[in-house]
């Protein structure tokens, strides 16, 4: 049942309403995640081994890269969920802010206000003709979550900001990212970066808090959804071409990350011009 019912691209990220009811895989995104829950049964979701509830009176920010998991509590009919992908260059411009998007808590409360703003851009969302008529509405809800979630810091110690500064690693990403393909043998990466197998799964996590096949399934996600709202590629010739044998296996993936088949997500999905 799971399913988009609305999806739209755009240099803010991305804007989605979701009904699921299928747990998804330990995933991250190189974005920041914002979840508010519009209908339906509450949900858990846990992030970085923390699970928090997603429900009327609760927001969940996850920071880039954080690992998580969404978790629903209605198997049956599942529930509405209105997610935001922010990216930090659209959030944060490098001449304005610090280009590190960082929310101050994983789990904080859901005023009137903010409700009434969800609620208001949410529906925007499943029926906007252009961004023109929600980009402004997007920012205002993104920036007073923000704020929110650095509201009484002292309810949470501050969430830490992992910066790779090891050559190795960064020679990893670079390969990685260079070619992401779902047959990468990732002890080759290794080798070609001068570590040892156990060296390279220990030094990655440390400096980027993921694991590099959850760095090498964020990049593979990416450029699918990408592919998915940018070309008319068939979805087997997608799946094949980021280095999946099968179109099964393709559609597994991407369900296991998403919640839903690539093409219930392409069916919904526009691209937002200014």
């Amino acid at each position: 049942m799971s399913r988009a019912l609305a999806v739209f691209h755009a240099r803010f990220g991305r804007a989605t309403v979701y009904q699921l009811n299928r747990p998804f895989n330990v995933h991250a995104h190189r974005e920041g995640h914002l979840i508010f829950h519009v209908g339906g049964t509450p949900a858990d979701i846990d992030v970085c081994d923390q699970r928090y509830q997603i429900g009327e009176n609760w927001i969940v920010a996850v920071n880039p890269w954080e690992p998580h998991n969404f978790l629903p509590n209605d198997v049956d009919n599942g529930a509405i969920f209105f997610v935001l992908y922010v990216n930090a260059e659209w959030f944060a411009p490098p001449a304005a802010r610090d280009q590190t998007l960082r929310f101050g808590r994983t789990c904080f409360r859901r005023t009137a206000t903010l409700d009434r703003c969800i609620r208001r851009t949410a529906a925007l969302v499943c029926g906007a003709p252009s961004l023109g008529c929600l980009d402004g509405e997007l920012r205002q809800l993104i920036d007073s979550c923000y704020e929110e979630s650095w509201r009484v810091p002292e309810l949470m110690p501050e969430r830490p900001c992992a910066e790779v500064t090891d050559f190795r690693v960064r020679k990893s990403i670079k390969l990685m990212s260079d070619s992401p393909c779902a047959e990468i043998e990732l002890d080759h990466i290794a080798k070609e970066s001068g570590l040892s197998r156990p060296h390279f799964y220990r030094l990655f996590r440390s400096q980027t808090g993921v694991t590099p096949n959850l760095y090498l399934n964020t990049l593979l996600m990416e450029r699918a959804l990408d592919a998915l709202v940018a070309t008319e590629s068939p979805i087997a010739d997608i799946g094949f071409d980021l280095g999946f044998s099968s179109q099964s296996g393709f559609t597994r993936f991407f369900a296991g990350n998403v919640g839903m088949a690539p093409t219930d997500y392409r069916r919904a999905a526009k691209v937002l011009r200014a």
